[in-house]
């Protein structure tokens, strides 16, 4: 019997099995029926044992036959990206072949290229980003969107807390209570890498991974000056950072600057609305200045309240508190007088905008050839 004619059977005894039951309905089945029933299923199964002999000689038929094929990668769009990238950092335009510099400019847009740059492929941008993410404290807890252009966009706000419904009688008209709509302007910074030298022998020696050591150092730079930013930046030429922006829900009794309390940390989860509660995601935030100060403290009953994490083949749980989970951001400021030390929240709701791709210059000018480097500026 075929492939096609087993596969045809197996449907028609599936049509039967599911006749079966349909004609039964909610009678209660006879022995007959019983056996009936299991003679079909054990009919399909040995027609689906056949069908997946068939495949494998099939499979190895086909495998036979085209062993002198080649194969082509797993994803060929992004193995030219990444190779257009290592040819633009290895070398300059004047030292590439035609073929390479076709291979740059398919893969990397060289808007800037007099200048000396190009705009990095979408595919290798979005893996820096994604380092920056597993760097920055902000870029872990945070929400992201991209856009296109660096344009200032604006984003709806609204807050609902405060609105109530109200009791009617019959035939009384409702009253009109709109939903009040605000909204903030998301504007776009930009972020340098500063110049990294790399000297031209680095370059040169194919067995030096130099995409991973000039991504690792502009990931680094840019990750610390993103994350102090979004941490405390004060907003308008730069962005507002989350200290900046949270209300104070607990201050420490005066005097204590360098220590908090067990109470402290109880006033300071439930001064959010339950309303927001609900909705979960919460977690701390702090430093690991801060993160010192807390796993020493005790409950009520002399229990501490710090749990630590740990990972296992079933299971990952991270630092905690109060059940809560810890993430720890060493841009939050220091316990000290005045200082808002400690987060607590959804953290999410802090919102990152990534404008545009991650543009890269080389220089190659006098006065880095004589000492036998080449700048890079991400």
């Amino acid at each position: 019997m075929s492939i096609q004619a087993l596969r045809e059977h197996k449907t028609e005894l599936a049509r039967q099995a599911r006749e079966l039951l349909a004609n039964k309905g909610e009678q209660t089945w006879s022995k007959e029926d019983q056996t009936k029933f299991d003679g079909i299923m054990d009919e399909q199964e040995r027609v689906v044992k056949q069908i997946e002999a068939h495949q494998r000689v099939m499979d190895d038929r086909a495998q036979q036959q085209f062993t002198d094929a080649e194969g082509k990668p797993k994803n060929e769009r992004e193995d030219a990206a990444k190779k257009g990238y290592e040819l633009f950092l290895r070398k300059s335009f004047r030292d590439m072949t035609p073929e390479e510099i076709g291979s740059v400019r398919n893969t990397m847009s060289t808007t800037t290229g007099s200048q000396g740059g190009v705009t990095v492929d979408p595919l290798v941008s979005k893996a820096f980003i994604d380092q920056m993410a597993d760097y920055a404290g902000m870029r872990r807890v945070a929400d992201r969107i991209v856009t296109g252009s660096g344009v200032n966009i604006t984003y709806p706000t609204t807050d609902g807390r405060a609105e109530v419904g109200e009791i009617i009688a019959q035939n009384t008209t409702a009253t009109a209570s709109d939903p009040s709509f605000g909204s903030v302007t998301l504007g776009a910074y930009k972020f340098s890498s500063k110049i990294i030298t790399i000297p031209i022998e680095l370059l040169q020696d194919t067995t030096i991974d130099i995409v991973g050591l000039v991504n690792k150092r502009m990931r680094d730079r840019i990750g610390r000056i993103q994350n102090q930013k979004f941490t405390v930046g004060a907003g308008t030429t730069e962005p507002f950072g989350l200290v900046t922006q949270a209300s104070v829900g607990k201050t420490g009794t005066t005097g204590q600057t360098l220590t908090i309390i067990y109470d402290d940390l109880v006033d300071l989860v439930d001064s959010i609305d339950i309303a927001y509660a609900a909705e979960g995601g919460f977690q701390w935030s702090m430093s690991q200045s801060m993160r010192k100060v807390v796993r020493k403290l005790k409950d009520t009953a002399g229990r501490p309240i710090f749990l630590p994490g740990y990972g296992s083949l079933q299971e990952t749980l991270n630092d905690s508190m109060l059940g809560y989970e810890i993430s720890v951001n060493n841009d939050m400021p220091v316990p000290a007088a005045n200082a808002k030390s400690l987060s607590f929240g959804q953290h999410k709701k802090y919102l990152v905008r990534d404008a545009m791709e991650v543009t890269l210059f080389r220089f190659e000018d006098s006065a880095f050839m004589k000492l036998g480097q080449v700048g890079f500026l991400a």
